[in-house]
C-alpha cells in the first residue's frame, strides 16, 4: 500500500517545492514570483512550507508567509497540487500547524478565462474541504509615476497625529459603519468593534514605515473627516489604510484621502504604490480607479 507522507520541508530539501509538475495558472507563480527560501534571498521559510509526497513524488504543496520579524505565519498564499489530488491537498492543510487566512492570488477578471477559473476553483474547493470558508474577494492595485500623480482636491487639511489613543478612537469611529469584510468579521466576534480597531493599529505598527507618517484629515472648519496611513510593508510602499468617519461620509472624501496618501508616498520616493480594497466596496474601488491606480491582481480570501 502506497503511503502519503505530509510534512514540512527543511533547509536541506527545500528544493522539493519545485518538484511538483506544472504549469499552474494561478497563485504567486502566475505573476513572476518564485518560491525561494530566506537563505536564498526569497520570502519563504522551509519550516513554514509543507508538501505531500507519495513514493517520494510531490503531489501537493503549500507555503505560508510572514514578515521578516514574524514568529508565526501571517497567511497562506502559495497552495497547489497535481491533477486529481484535491483530497490530499485538503488533508495537507488540515495537518499543517497553522490556521491562518488563505489568500489565493488570481489575474484580473479571472473568471473570464476557463482554464484559470477551473484552476482557481479547484484550489478554493480543496481549501473548503479542509474546513475553510470564503470571506471576501479583493482587488489589488498598483500606482506608478507613469500613471500620473493625481491632483489634490484641496478640500481637506492633513496633519500628523502622534497620539495612539486618538488614532484608536478614529479607527473605532470608522469601523462603526464599515464595508470591509475583514473588519466586519472581527466586529461580529467576541472582541467586537474594539478588537477591529486594535487590529488595524497593530497592522500599522507591524509595517516597518515611520510612525510619523500617520495622518488625520480635517475640513477647513476643523471637523474630522478621516485618516490615511501611508506605509511600507515588506513588499514596498502601500496604501496602509483609508478611512472616513461616519459623519463625514457622502462627500467623496475617500478619494481625497487616497490622493494625499499616494502623493505622500511619491514624495518619499516610491516608484510604485500597492493598494487593495474589497470588490464590494464600490466607493473605494471607484476612488482607486479615479486616482490612477490599476488593478493588477484579484485575491480570494478564505478563513
Amino acid at each position: 500500500m502506497t503511503v502519503t507522507v505530509i510534512r514540512s520541508l527543511t533547509p536541506s530539501d527545500a528544493h522539493l517545492f519545485h518538484a511538483l509538475p506544472g504549469p499552474f495558472l494561478v497563485g504567486r507563480a502566475a505573476f513572476g514570483h518564485r518560491y525561494a527560501t530566506v537563505d536564498d534571498g526569497g520570502e519563504y521559510r522551509p519550516d513554514w512550507t509543507w508538501v505531500a509526497l507519495r513514493d517520494g513524488v510531490v503531489v501537493a504543496r503549500a507555503a505560508w508567509w510572514g514578515g521578516p520579524e514574524d514568529t508565526e505565519p501571517v497567511l497562506l498564499n502559495y497552495f497547489d497540487f497535481a491533477e486529481g489530488e484535491e483530497d490530499t491537498a485538503a488533508e495537507l492543510l488540515r495537518r499543517a500547524a497553522w490556521s491562518v487566512e488563505y489568500e489565493l492570488i488570481v489575474p484580473p477578471r479571472w473568471r473570464e478565462t476557463p482554464g484559470v477559473r477551473a484552476a482557481a476553483s479547484a484550489r478554493i474547493a480543496a481549501a473548503e474541504a479542509s474546513g475553510m470558508k470564503p470571506l471576501v474577494e479583493r482587488y489589488r492595485y498598483e500606482w506608478t509615476p507613469a500613471d500620473g500623480l493625481p491632483e489634490p482636491p484641496g478640500r481637506l487639511e492633513f496633519r500628523e497625529e502622534p497620539d495612539d489613543a486618538v488614532i484608536l478612537d478614529v479607527l473605532r469611529r470608522v469601523h462603526s459603519v464599515t464595508l470591509d469584510a475583514h473588519a466586519l468579521r472581527t466586529i461580529e466576534g467576541p472582541g467586537g468593534l474594539e478588537q477591529a480597531a486594535r487590529e488595524e493599529l497593530d497592522f500599522f505598527n507591524w509595517c516597518p514605515s515611520p510612525r510619523s507618517w500617520w495622518q488625520l484629515a480635517h475640513t477647513p472648519d476643523g471637523a474630522l473627516a478621516g485618516i490615511h496611513i501611508p506605509a511600507r510593508n515588506p513588499g514596498g510602499p502601500c496604501i496602509g489604510f483609508i478611512g472616513v468617519v461616519p459623519e463625514a461620509r457622502g462627500h467623496g472624501y475617500g478619494y481625497d484621502l487616497l490622493v494625499e496618501c499616494t502623493r505622500f508616498l511619491a514624495a518619499e520616493g516610491a516608484t510604485s504604490v500597492a493598494g487593495a480594497t474589497d470588490r464590494g466596496n464600490v466607493p473605494m474601488a471607484a476612488a482607486f480607479a479615479r486616482a490612477g491606480h490599476r488593478i493588477t491582481q484579484e485575491r480570494v480570501h478564505l478563513v
